[in-house]
């Protein structure tokens, strides 16, 4: 199968054309509004305010999620580029592509006009190089869960490259559409993995290079020149219309709002729901896209003996009344969540009939575990309270709210629940420490795939779950390479893991920028966070 610079291969649509809805009120604006009579001015500065520090820019590390991905973009480019509209792959660094018949080699035809911010040319031997490197650095790297069965990836020619996997891959091409799988220069790989988080060793072939980066404080990025390979359908064959984009950190909402009625900003990202209102009706322009992959909600460390236990796990979605938390925490651009996939990720199946809020079932459900109420309210079993932990990470102002009413709602059946924080980096570490009940997160991307990356007993296994049948179905829908098939494999993998309640989903993500009216060309990608902004352009002064 193989994709060309004026068309996509049919049979890797993904699975499905994205659904541009995202949330029950109808489609949603990916898009900053352009007048039609107008045309984008050439220069100009950006000033775009984010709530976290990177923390890493390296493209494959850790960083703080989404606004980590906003800069990184901007800095490399792709193998292929995920289309928000259709969901297509469509070319990028390659020009086509090629899949043998049991998904387990992939042939790239790579662009011999492309180069390094350093003015070294692009050729295979970078491919090569930056995916050796993800391998390589294990569980450093953010992405290496995408290269599950990895052989090896072959230099065929300067501008032709193989990637070997010695089991099915289906999910690889979706893959390559991702930051994380960038490709970087000979000078980023020459750098030990672990050293690359300040940026300065960062070489890609990106519409921007890094000016400076001042932690906790501002990304400063240049445009490049020479840049004129973005995808097509971007609209943009040349450099970046703007001069520099200057990534600002503000941690509060209420501020960064602030900042861009004021005139402070021209960009926020992280626009909270209670800000949507007054912005839209204030004439500031509103961005906004549905989340596809997996949705906010509650997943269990199985090693854990009080909710290894599936009626403790039962009651609890019972206890949820997610339309309630929706409700509290967000607003109509959220959907309630009722699968552990978004439902405009391709291969949605809805699975709400597993989630019935009904806090009377949950008593009877931890009654018949055993779990009786003690004389505090909280129930106890063979003299232990039902006490659990549950870690988040503080980079999305609702989480908060949303698992305080939880709180209250699992109390009321009995349960004792403490909430804990942290960076995206600590929040890792207590998953791979073991040192939680519950985890609640979201994990944005695509492609079906997420829930193999998320779920595998054979990829991070932070749940810890033994679960032969959910185990042959992500290793099926990653083997399957017909669309329909493996959407159909996928339906089934979110039934098991609902009907295991692996995973209780409560909402989902919506991403929602704000801007000036002055602004143009601003796009989320089809994995909802910042698409490349060689289109974004300023209303001369």
């Amino acid at each position: 199968m193989r994709i060309t610079r004026t068309g996509v291969a049919a049979a890797f649509a993904v699975t499905a054309a994205l659904t541009l809805s995202a949330c029950a009120g109808g489609g949603s604006p990916a898009a900053s509004p352009t007048d039609a009579d107008s045309s984008p001015v050439q220069g100009g500065d950006l000033t775009f305010a984010v709530a976290n520090d990177p923390i890493s820019l390296n493209p494959s590390g850790t960083g703080s999620g989404n606004d980590t991905l906003y800069v990184t973009r901007q800095l490399v480019d792709s193998l292929l580029y995920q289309n928000p509209d259709t969901g297509d792959l469509e070319p990028w660094l390659a020009t086509s592509y090629e899949v043998n018949d049991d998904a387990t080699v992939f042939t790239f035809d790579l662009r011999d006009d492309v180069t390094f911010s350093d003015g070294t040319p692009f050729t295979a031997e970078n491919v090569k190089a930056t995916f050796d490197d993800i391998v390589a650095a294990g569980a450093l790297s953010q992405a290496v869960s995408l290269f599950v069965g990895y052989e090896s990836t072959d230099v065929i020619d300067d501008h032709t490259v193989e990637v070997h996997f010695s089991t099915p891959n289906a999910a690889f091409p979706n893959s390559t559409s991702s930051v994380a799988l960038g490709i970087v220069g000979d000078a980023t790989v020459a750098v030990p993995f672990d050293q690359r988080a300040d940026g300065s060793a960062l070489v890609g072939t990106g519409p921007f290079t890094l000016e400076s980066y001042k932690k906790d404080t501002e990304t400063v990025l240049s445009a490049r020149e020479d840049y004129a390979w973005a995808p097509a359908s971007l609209g943009n064959d040349s450099r970046a219309y703007l001069d520099t984009v200057t990534f600002q950190i503000v941690p509060e909402a209420s501020v960064r709002t602030g900042s861009l009625t004021s005139d402070q900003v021209d960009v926020i990202g992280g626009v909270q729901p209670t800000d949507v209102e007054t912005l839209d009706s204030s004439g500031y322009p509103l961005v906004w896209r549905g989340n596809p992959g997996v949705t906010f909600g509650l997943s269990f460390n199985q090693s854990r003996p009080t909710v290894s236990d599936i009626q403790v796990r039962e009651a609890i979605a019972a206890a949820i009344d997610a339309t309630t938390v929706r409700d509290t925490s967000l607003n109509d651009y959220f959907n309630v969540a009722t699968s552990v996939l978004a439902v405009n990720t391709p291969a949605f199946a809805d699975q709400s009939s597993y989630f019935v809020y009904d806090p009377d079932h949950a008593k009877e459900l931890l009654d018949d575990a055993g779990w009786i109420e003690g004389s505090d309210g909280i129930r106890e079993k063979d003299g232990q309270k039902l006490a659990l932990k549950l870690w988040w990470i503080a980079n999305f102002g609702p989480n908060q709210t949303s698992l305080e009413l939880i709180q209250q709602e699992l109390k009321e059946v009995g349960i004792d629940l403490t909430l804990q924080s942290g960076t995206v980096p600590e929040f890792i570490d207590a998953q791979k420490g073991g040192d939680f009940d519950i985890v609640w997160g979201n994990n944005s991307r695509a492609d079906g795939d997420i829930l193999r990356t998320s779920f595998s007993s054979a990829a991070t296994n932070y749940y810890k779950i033994d679960d032969p049948e959910l185990e042959a179905l992500l290793q099926k829908q990653l083997a399957t390479s017909d669309p329909d098939a493996r959407a159909a494999v996928i339906a089934d993998v979110q039934e098991r893991i609902a009907s295991q309640y692996y995973q209780i989903p409560v909402h989902e993500l919506t991403s929602i920028l704000g801007t000036q009216s002055s602004v143009h060309g601003i796009t989320l990608g089809a994995d909802s966070r910042l698409n490349s902004l060689v289109t974004a352009w300023k209303d001369a002064d």
